[in-house]
């Protein structure tokens, strides 16, 4: 089942020798569903001549790999995960001529680059996307970790950057200006650009306009202050930590409100003077999806961008649809990470998208339970380990 679902073909090579996997590691292994990560000593293939070597810096933790952890999106176990890695670039394949050795790189998803999607400037909807970012392995069903004799899979995102040390693709790292402070960068990677891709590259939320976004983490911060920066002037948050409705309105938000509230629709109709011109639901309930579609006012447009478990479906009216609202997916912001994400560090340099306000550092990798344990539970938005200095 899992290999039909990732279109893969899991190869198991025979190669162990230590020449094949001649560097070593420390890494965070997710060892089976809801298993604790076990920090383990691993040996680390050499770059191929299209590939990476990053010395990783930081790593920030998102609710997908804890759902890959977890057995809900579809990896192999033994895995190494991580997927918001920043790192200094240590080797470069032959055939890699966008970074060099020393250069600071923030990592992302990687794509095929030939796809029709791909060709078409939506890399984030590259055919191959599970098998690339979610197989465990390369493309050519060679695995990249190894603890002995025994195969750990890895190459998550094409980076699994739980880890002292990845492996990443040319396509997915970017160079960054060396005065950026590196380990504040990883969220840009999946969570910001998600949440402010989804405004400023799909929505395309206008001046003027009426937004809001439910759920309050990461991707519905960063959607908040990118909703600032459209110019949308009425942006309400909903979620149901007053911790986070508060710094929501401290990033752009106009009204906050409370998701469990009885009457939470007619409040953002009361709010809005009748219903939204936009709506962003991070938290892939098909309650609140519902709700998020059902508050648009005519003509107006809700995306999704939460995961939910495969099966899980949502029921519309009809006629609420027909009357020319609309409801789309959206998959990493929309985004086309090399010159979307320096878009976004270039408002972080002038002070207009915060993003850093959302990042809780952890000092070791040692720490990644307890990071991930605070995340699930609220304490903090964005976990990012420092795993060494740049």
């Amino acid at each position: 089942m899992l290999r039909r679902m990732l279109g893969v073909r899991f190869v198991h090579t025979s190669q162990t020798m230590a020449s094949a996997f001649p560097i070593s590691i420390r890494a965070a292994v997710a060892r089976g569903p809801k298993q604790a990560f076990t920090i383990e000593n691993l040996s680390l293939a050499q770059p191929k001549h299209d590939e990476v070597l990053v010395r990783i810096v930081s790593t920030g933790i998102c609710h997908t790999d804890i759902a890959t952890r977890d057995g809900l999106l579809p990896s192999p176990h033994p895995i190494v995960l991580g997927h918001e890695g920043t790192g200094v670039v240590e080797a470069v394949g032959s055939q890699v001529s966008k970074v060099s050795v020393g250069d600071h790189v923030i990592m992302s998803y990687s794509s095929c680059g030939t796809c029709r999607n791909c060709s078409h400037g939506k890399p984030s909807y590259c055919a191959s996307h599970r098998a690339i970012n979610f197989a465990g392995q390369r493309l050519d069903g060679t695995t990249t970790h190894r603890k002995a004799e025994e195969v750990i899979y890895g190459s998550y995102f094409q980076q699994s950057s739980f880890a002292t040390h990845a492996l990443a693709g040319e396509r997915n790292v970017l160079r960054v200006s060396k005065d950026l402070p590196l380990a504040t960068m990883a969220p840009l990677g999946c969570g910001v650009q998600t949440g402010a891709g989804a405004v400023l590259n799909t929505l395309k939320v206008s001046a003027g306009s009426t937004f809001a976004v439910f759920g309050c983490g990461a991707v519905g911060l960063s959607a908040i202050m990118a909703a600032k920066v459209a110019g949308a002037t009425n942006i309400i948050a909903v979620d149901l930590h007053p911790s986070r409705l508060a710094l929501a309105k401290e990033l752009g938000a106009h009204h906050s409100v409370v998701g469990s509230s009885s009457d939470l629709m007619e409040q953002l109709k009361e709010l809005t003077s009748g219903g939204l011109d936009f709506s962003l639901d991070t938290t892939g309930n098909p309650k609140i999806l519902k709700i998020a579609f059902e508050s648009l006012r005519t003509l107006g447009v809700c995306a999704l961008v939460g995961g939910s478990p495969p099966g899980s479906q949502v029921s519309l009216d009809m006629l609420s649809v027909l009357l020319g609202r609309s409801l789309r997916g959206i998959i990493q912001g929309d985004s086309v990470s090399q010159t979307f994400l320096p878009q976004l560090i270039d408002l972080y340099r002038q002070g207009r998208f915060p993003f850093d306000r959302l990042v809780t550092f952890y000092d070791s990798l040692n720490d990644i339970n307890r990071a991930v344990e605070d995340s699930e539970s609220g304490k903090v938005i964005k976990p990012v380990i420092r795993v060494s200095n740049p």
